[in-house]
């Protein structure tokens, strides 16, 4: 089975230390079969290792793309009031978990917080089991980094003051390790430990690919929920990318597509909010030239029918969109290449400098920011916002802060026809994307 890092890149405190310690030895695989993770494929090498980030006028006039700063998303999102307010993600911590992580996080978020005029704020690593020394000639190793780096640099754009906690895992077929079970493991010990209101994840793997599923077996899959599980018990929000397939994925072999619909997990899963991708239009100042589209260009918006979850109830509302089954993406951020964040990364020698990254690995850490700024609003941590966010949208209000995206661009890709973006809910982006001003205090007021 192959686990994606989703995502697409263009070229030009003490008890955390404890647990870093623990962790070394605490992981327990469950018993499936073994699981071979690796990066996604990186997209078209256009922007990579750029001396300093430019502008998106000249982004366009050099490689013709868009390519935008975190000043711009807090425009875009309409945080800046947010955090006048003194809404920043203070006294809330997002979890990240990426394969292998990468040596030089917090040096490079320095360097991008300080380029942006930003507060840096300090990165605490957990390793869990024997993550091996980091090689800059290792593609795996180097294509984790950068999603690490992307997640990592996000998280902090939306939610400046919030603590990030980087899990590192030991994803090797040398070692014996498996994959998705030791993520799973590390994110139920940092649930348990009180580490996280939130967990970020970038990575997933097509439904189809898991032991079992194509006889209609799908305990593979159903054993690996106790994470997320022990989420929902703990209040914790749980996100996952919804992967950049569009309505397609990738086959086990990790480079070619299904030329069907299918989905990918955690994505699909019910205890988890599916992020999907949307593509930005904006001036060099964050304000929007026109409305929000789908994210289709070196990638595009996971988004689809489940094949292993029968619709739960907060989709009630939108049956006649999934069916009777679980559907994805639930809301949308930034996830377009041609409009993809710029970033910062030293973790390989013969490329440091400055990248256009997108993919929905950028989107979900965005939206993680955005959660912790609720989180921080509420005094408590929100968990499982699901019902709360489609009662939101079921109200059609511009109060509510979700914003639609029903402008009929879809994420067909790689041949398999996807979905358009339509007023309401679909299968493109979601209930759309925010508003945060509006939406951050609209969550926090809701009704679990």
């Amino acid at each position: 089975m192959h686990i994606a890092r989703t995502g697409r890149a263009v070229a030009a405190a003490t008890s955390v230390a404890a647990l870093a310690a623990t962790a070394l030895t605490a992981a327990a695989p469950i018993a499936v079969p073994h699981t071979f993770a690796v990066p996604a494929v990186v997209g078209h090498t256009l922007v990579h290792g750029v001396s300093s980030p430019l502008s998106s006028e000249q982004c366009q006039a050099k490689w013709q793309i868009n390519c935008y700063s975190p000043l711009q998303y807090r425009t875009a999102y309409d945080l800046n009031a947010l955090y006048r307010k003194g809404v920043t993600g203070k006294g809330r911590t997002i979890v990240i978990v990426d394969s292998y992580g990468s040596p030089t996080v917090q040096h490079d978020l320095d360097v991008y917080s300080k380029q942006f005029g930003l507060p840096s704020t300090k990165v605490k690593v957990v390793k869990w089991g024997h993550v091996p020394a980091f090689d800059p000639k290792n593609s795996d190793m180097t294509g984790w980094a950068g999603e690490t780096t992307l997640d990592v640099e996000m998280a902090h754009a939306v939610a400046p003051a919030a603590k990030i906690v980087v899990v590192e895992t030991a994803v090797s077929e040398t070692e014996g390790t498996t994959g998705l079970p030791e993520m799973m493991d590390a994110e139920k010990y940092m649930i348990d430990h009180g580490v996280g209101d939130v967990i970020s994840q970038s990575f997933g793997a097509t439904e189809n690919t898991f032991p079992g599923f194509a006889k209609g077996d799908f305990s593979s899959i159903k054993k690996l929920r106790y994470a997320f599980q022990e989420a929902n018990r703990k209040h914790v929000t749980v996100l996952a990318a919804s992967g950049d397939g569009g309505a397609t994925d990738l086959q086990a072999d990790g480079k070619t597509y299904y030329n069907k619909r299918v989905n990918s997990w955690p994505s699909s899963d019910p205890l988890v909010t599916s992020i999907g991708g949307t593509q930005l239009h904006l001036d060099d100042k964050g304000n929007r030239v026109k409305p929000d589209s789908v994210y289709n260009d070196y990638g595009s918006g996971g988004g689809g029918q489940s094949h292993v979850f029968t619709r739960p109830s907060f989709q009630n509302g939108v049956k006649k969109v999934v069916g009777t089954r679980r559907g994805t993406p639930d809301i949308s951020m930034s996830a377009a290449v041609n409009g993809g964040a710029w970033i910062y990364s030293s973790f390989d020698p013969t490329a440091t400098g400055w990248d256009v990254s997108g993919g929905t690995s950028e989107a979900t850490p965005l939206f993680a920011g955005i959660v912790a700024l609720a989180d921080q609003a509420a005094g408590h941590r929100l968990g499982n916002i699901q019902k709360r966010l489609y009662d939101l949208s079921s109200y059609h209000s511009k109060g509510t802060g979700i914003v639609d995206v029903n402008d009929g661009t879809n994420n067909s890709y790689q041949g398999v026809t996807g979905y358009k973006a339509v007023n309401g809910y679909d299968l493109a982006t979601g209930v759309g994307t925010v508003d945060a001003l509006r939406f951050v205090p609209a969550l926090v007021k809701q009704k679990p």
